[in-house]
């Protein structure tokens, strides 16, 4: 009988930085240590492993804000590769925290896989005298390892959370990461797994055409962000259209209200040809308007998760053209 093996994948982060000192949490450099030398640090790995074996590789050791799509595509192309692997349960992810939301999701969209692939991160550099990294990575092969986890999730400071609800919830303690109104969907309690309601495979259909396909990060579409406030003009929307976006996600006030300047110069670019869509800045809930308003939106998707969506859409369609 084949043993099953637990499959870590490390792009660097936090979790995987250096300090000069013990006691500095935030003057470190992320992406410092190797997955390897990670994973070797951890007391009572073998006995968390609880006989699966374990296999890490470095797919990049980068500093998360610097996440890049030419990173996306590796990772996504070799998590598929090993989750067609029999012999795999899960694969385990090393990350940064500040744009693990973003990757959980982009993940989740390509791969919606059956089997596990679970995020973990830190707050504190591996230097750190009280360091989170161990804990989270052990948390995380337990999650893997265990027989009702699917899908993408993320593991941190024993809260495992879904990858569509995510979100960065503070920018400095160790229990950063919240999943809003919905909630995690567990805990990991002394390397054991503890549901509130089972992870599921989620409704929106996977990009499984565009990950075959993904191209270099010089050929994704071009989407950005803009916020919806107070006394803001249609200037940086025009700007982005004479520069050549091809799609536009605004983050939308209260109910997915945006101002009319900003309302104006938006409808004006999708004359142009530029998608637009909508997301509410508010941290929870969802809009009501839905696509009856002037833009169409993507139901509980914060804006950034929205624009990892319409990336994947506008990517889908010029797959769709080509063929």
């Amino acid at each position: 009988m084949r043993t099953q093996k637990i499959v870590v994948l490390g792009t660097g982060g936090t979790i995987a930085g250096r300090a000069g000192s013990a006691n500095d949490n935030v003057g470190y450099k992320a992406g410092e240590v190797s997955v390897a030398d990670l994973l070797g640090g951890v007391p009572g790995l073998a006995m968390a492993l609880n006989g699966y074996d374990l296999v890490a590789e470095q797919i990049a050791q980068i500093d998360s804000k610097d996440m890049g799509f030419d990173v996306w595509r590796a990772l996504a192309w070799r998590c598929r590769d090993v989750l067609a692997d029999l012999d795999v349960r899960g694969v385990v992810v090393t990350h940064g925290t500040d744009t693990l939301e973003e990757t959980a999701w982009f993940l989740q969209s390509v791969l919606n896989p059956l089997k596990p692939v679970v995020l973990t991160s830190a707050m504190r550099p591996a230097t750190a005298v009280a360091a989170d990294g161990p804990q989270n990575l052990l948390d995380a092969i337990a999650t893997a390892a265990h027989g009702d986890s699917t899908g993408v999730l993320a593991v941190a400071a024993g809260v495992i959370h879904e990858a569509q609800w995510i979100q960065k919830a503070h920018p400095y303690r160790v229990d950063a990461f919240s999943s809003g109104e919905v909630g995690p969907c567990g805990w990991v309690e002394e390397g054991q797994v503890r549901w509130a309601r089972r992870p599921q495979l989620q409704l929106r259909p996977a990009h499984s055409t565009v990950l075959e396909v993904l191209p270099p990060a010089e050929h994704w579409p071009w989407v950005e962000v803009v916020l919806s406030a107070a006394g803001v003009s249609g200037r940086a929307v025009q700007a982005l259209v004479e520069a050549g976006v091809n799609g536009i996600v605004v983050a939308a006030m209260g109910n997915g209200t945006v101002h009319c300047a900003q309302q104006q110069a938006l409808l004006q670019a999708m004359k142009q040809h530029v998608r637009v869509v909508k997301a509410t800045r508010c941290g929870q809930g969802h809009t009501l308007v839905g696509d009856t308003g002037d833009f169409p939106s993507y139901a509980g998707l914060s804006p950034i998760k929205a624009r990892v969506t319409l990336m994947l859409e506008l990517l889908a369609e010029r797959v769709a053209t080509a063929s």
